[in-house]
């Protein structure tokens, strides 16, 4: 049995008898006040699944055999305020990681993939690397002053109300784009890829999932406002970004509310969000509809859609994210996300429209404040040329079973974390995949999982 499993097996069940009813956050405190600031965490996560009805399957196939593994992933957060002021605060923010293991089939076979820590292409290995280094401007246009948690990518503890953040440098999109109070943490919520992440969002990145980008963010105690210019992979699903911004660039802008859906019917002190994401992907994609005419035209032995690329290609689309709090222990969290189809997914995943739904409920009813449950449904779905694409037997860098009747990917998740000790918690989930790679003739398909976090 793998020695991570061995881990979790034997120390959950004893790190849960005696439960740090004091609950810090992390192996080791942390100071508030200092200049610096460095931080870490390890999360492993083992998934298995056992053997499922497959009549047939293809290359990029969710494997129908039963298989179980296990990843790793480490990171050590660095940052120093540069300067400091009531309105004015300067930092540089360096993070180095190192992602081991693999996911089920090679993360392959699934548009919601079950392991968002996994990297998708395993031939990288797990020697460390740079995920982001960058440097982080405030200024402020308020004397006014409100309370800023500490975290990695962002050290000050007090900022102005009203407040422009610029950022440049490495970074991942999702860290301040698409965020979600339920759904968007996969070390403490679910790890789903397209309940983390809107699936339908594109974002640009390389295959680890970071790209270098210029931000700017607005935020003021009513509203929110962001946006992104990044680079974009050279190829799809590629390691290497494309450095010519006028040829390959992703533009992203989102528009945040500070109130949720319902906060007009609950009370006050109870926190919800709006946001409203759009992104335009230029790349050198190319077109589902031309590479499945080449192939009924008799040009293509099969759908190729890397055979036509068209440099420069526009590939746009919108999400919608909310959250409320219902309760004092009781969240909820939506997403909806949609891009037109027509051009090949390139950097996230292959999704032309998402919606999603959920809740987590935190463990006070039942005497274990730290612990919390959550539970989640999403259902993917792909356009007309992109079915096709698949049912005649083209690959995309996710998906390709050789053949293919259409049905929507749905699925469930669910989780529950036990604080188990000073800065470790323990979570037992589960996924009931309907249809995978959106393939009705295939599945459904259990995933079980473990889960540590350890953070330090």
């Amino acid at each position: 049995m793998h020695k991570a499993l061995l881990f979790l097996l034997v120390c959950a069940p004893l790190c849960a008898q005696q439960p740090d009813t004091s609950a810090p956050v992390t192996l080791f405190p942390h100071s508030d006040r200092s200049p610096f600031y460095a931080s870490g965490q390890a999360n492993i996560i083992f998934q298995a699944h056992g053997p499922f009805h497959s009549p047939y399957e293809g290359v990029n196939s969710l494997v129908s055999r039963g298989e179980y593994k296990t990843s790793l992933v480490g990171t050590l957060f660095l940052g120093a305020q540069l300067h400091t002021h009531t309105r004015y605060n300067t930092e540089f923010l360096l993070d180095f990681e190192s992602a081991g293991g693999r996911g089920i089939s090679q993360a392959l076979g699934l548009a919601g993939f079950t392991n968002l820590d996994v990297v998708r292409n395993p031939n990288l290995g797990s020697k460390p690397y740079i995920a982001r280094v960058q440097i982080h401007q405030t200024i402020g246009f308020t004397e006014q002053m409100v309370h800023g948690d500490r975290t990695p990518f962002s050290l000050a503890t007090e900022q102005p109300a009203k407040r422009l953040d610029l950022r440049l440098g490495k970074m991942s999109l999702p860290d301040f784009f698409d965020q979600n109070a339920v759904g968007s943490d996969s070390h403490f919520q679910f790890t789903n890829w397209t309940v983390d992440n809107n699936g339908a969002w594109d974002y640009a990145a390389d295959t680890r999932g970071y790209t270098y980008a210029f931000t700017a963010e607005y935020q003021s105690p009513a509203w929110g406002a962001r946006y992104a210019t990044a680079l974009m992979p050279t190829v799809a699903n590629g390691i290497d970004l494309d450095w010519a911004l006028r040829r390959a660039n992703g533009q992203n802008a989102e528009f945040e509310l500070h109130r949720g859906l319902a906060s007009q019917w609950l009370p006050k002190e109870r926190k919800g969000m709006i946001r409203v994401l759009s992104f335009v992907n230029h790349a050198d994609m190319g077109v589902y509809r031309e590479a499945v005419n080449a192939y009924l035209s008799g040009q293509d032995e099969k759908p190729d859609i890397d055979a036509h690329h068209r440099q420069s290609s526009v590939k746009y689309g919108f999400g919608f994210n909310t959250e409320q709090e219902m309760t004092e222990n009781l969240r909820a969290f939506a997403r909806w996300g949609w891009n037109e189809g027509q051009h090949e997914s390139w950097a996230y995943t292959e999704v032309d429209s998402t919606i999603a739904v959920g809740a987590d409920l935190q463990g006070s009813a039942w005497s274990r404040k730290e612990d919390k449950a959550g539970i989640a449904f999403v259902s993917n779905g792909i356009k007309r040329d992109h079915q096709n694409y698949l049912k005649f037997g083209g690959q995309g860098f996710l998906l390709g079973d050789g053949r293919l009747n259409y049905a929507r990917e749905d699925i469930v998740e669910a989780y529950y974390n036990a604080h188990a000790a000073r800065g470790l918690t323990m979570s037992l989930g589960a996924s009931y995949i309907a249809h995978p790679g959106y393939n009705q003739d295939r599945g459904p398909v259990i995933v079980p999982s473990v889960r540590a976090h350890v953070e330090f």
